[in-house]
């Protein structure tokens, strides 16, 4: 991924966004990465794989509650915490 200061961006900015419909652009500022600008269609795509991975873990949430397969709440909210439904 390429990779530019947040002056660079701001001076250059037409040549940003040409670059950014090839491949995703990071800007840093004070040699921190604080943003990555992206085309339209990279963000759609991402948002339909968002959307795509949403839908299967309702789908799968709903076979879970038709087999009776539960868990209480406090166990899911610790394990949500823990990061084991990402």
């Amino acid at each position: 991924m390429n990779t530019i200061s947040a002056n660079e961006a701001k001076t250059h900015f037409g040549d940003l966004l040409l670059n950014a419909q090839k491949s995703p652009v990071q800007i840093s500022k004070n040699g921190k990465p604080v943003a990555v600008v992206i085309s339209v269609d990279d963000y759609e795509s991402i948002e339909a794989l968002k959307l795509h991975l949403l839908q299967n873990k309702a789908a799968q949430a709903m076979k879970d509650i038709s087999k009776g397969d539960l868990i209480a709440g406090e166990a899911f909210f610790s394990e949500l915490e823990e990061g084991l439904y990402d």
